[in-house]
């Protein structure tokens, strides 16, 4: 699928934008989907969505970026609160829909893969859907937190893409209280100046090694100067492996021979316990394996689906306290691929539980290790991560 394009100063096609939309979530879904009266006093979240889409195809924001950042922020813009109809809940009489960047993210991506949108874009996409409130708040954390979230987006977004997106978020509003829109335009702006002191703001941040990186993002903030290089003192190197089912791990594996595999798959067979079963017994033994490698210093890779950050921080964690060098090889297909694959299998993964996987899937991020490879089948014309780092 191609995403949508338009000229600065254009007149919105909302056709095809509202065929993309629909792909994710309906527009009378958003329509349904009441906000809190104090910052969206224009109503419903379709009319917020056609309000913000409009305010940035007319601003200087979107105006500076070259077409594909363009294609890139317009479909950022439209999908920003796809998570709300789903979030939105009364608390104490109030409005909230906390969680709703999160579920977009999720929702996003699945609903592009599926559409066949090429990798790069649709993860700049989900980035973007994701933090998009992230120049709202930067400006009034501490010094050493927006430092810090500041640097790790620039690793897989750009901030002039994100403010355009902030900005139009913004913009295509109505507050109830004098200040409150006008408040949130100056943060997004302070955002962007932000960034553009740090050298992030259409860049990644150059950390002096992998693993520099790697310690600085484990410190606290502000123990530690990011360009201070870090003494590395790995003793071996784990790979974790990351996908869905049938996405190319164990084929990127045979490409790769010579490291021990601690293979999930392997031991569910070994233990007899099917993919819909408790995997307790099955991560136990294979953490097991692991600390046997890691007190040996033998490097080794993992391999499972990991599609959780949350998941993948507990592994990496275990293989980091015993001093080990940290890189996560990511695999993924096309939509069609991944089911015929599985379906091809001896032993395929039940479709349900292959829906309930991707409800918590994520790609992982550069900064979650020493090193992290994308083997997709397409970039396109959008890198994501920036730079694209080159899988091995």
């Amino acid at each position: 699928m191609t995403l949508p394009a338009l000229a600065p100063g254009a007149a919105v096609d909302w056709r095809a934008l509202e065929d993309l939309l629909a792909a994710v979530v309906p527009a009378d879904a958003l329509a349904a989907t009441p906000q809190d009266p104090g910052f969206h006093s224009e109503g419903d979240v379709w009319t917020h969505t056609r309000m913000a889409v409009e305010a940035l195809i007319a601003g200087d924001r979107y105006a500076a970026l070259d077409p594909a950042g363009r294609a890139i922020v317009l479909a950022a813009t439209l999908l920003h609160d796809v998570g709300k109809p789903s979030t939105t809940r009364e608390v104490d009489g109030a409005l909230t829909s906390r969680g709703h960047s999160l579920r977009g993210d999720q929702l996003a991506r699945v609903a592009l893969w599926r559409l066949g949108v090429p990798f790069g874009a649709r993860e700049q996409i989900c980035t973007l859907v994701r933090h998009h409130q992230v120049p709202f708040f930067g400006v009034t954390r501490p010094a050493a937190d927006a430092e810090r979230v500041a640097l790790r987006l620039s690793l897989t977004t750009r901030h002039d893409w994100l403010v355009a997106v902030a900005d139009a978020d913004a913009r295509g509003r109505r507050c109830a209280a004098a200040g409150d829109q006008a408040r949130l335009i100056d943060y997004c702006a302070l955002w962007a100046e932000h960034c553009r002191e740090l050298g992030v703001l259409d860049r990644p941040y150059a950390f002096p090694t992998a693993h520099t990186a790697r310690v600085w993002f484990e410190s606290a903030p502000g123990a530690r100067r990011p360009d201070a290089p870090a003494h590395d003192d790995t003793t071996c190197e784990v790979t974790l492996l990351s996908g869905l089912p049938a996405s190319g791990k164990d084929h990127w594996l045979r490409a790769h021979p010579g490291l021990p595999v601690i293979s999930l798959d392997d031991l569910r067979v070994e233990l007899d316990t099917p993919a819909d079963d408790a995997q307790a017994p099955v991560i136990a033994a294979a953490r097991e394996q692991a600390r046997a490698y890691l007190r040996a210093g033998t490097a080794f890779a993992w391999n499972a689906t990991n599609l959780s950050a949350a998941l993948r921080a507990q592994l990496l964690a275990l293989f980091r306290g015993y001093r080990a060098r940290t890189r996560i090889v990511y695999c993924e297909t096309t939509a069609e691929a991944q089911r015929d694959r599985n379906r091809a299998r001896a032993a395929p993964v039940p479709a349900a539980v292959i829906e309930r996987m991707l409800g918590r899937w994520t790609v992982p991020e550069p900064s979650e290790a020493h090193a992290v490879a994308y083997v997709v089948p397409c970039q396109g014309d959008v890198a994501w991560p920036s730079p694209p780092r080159p899988c091995d």
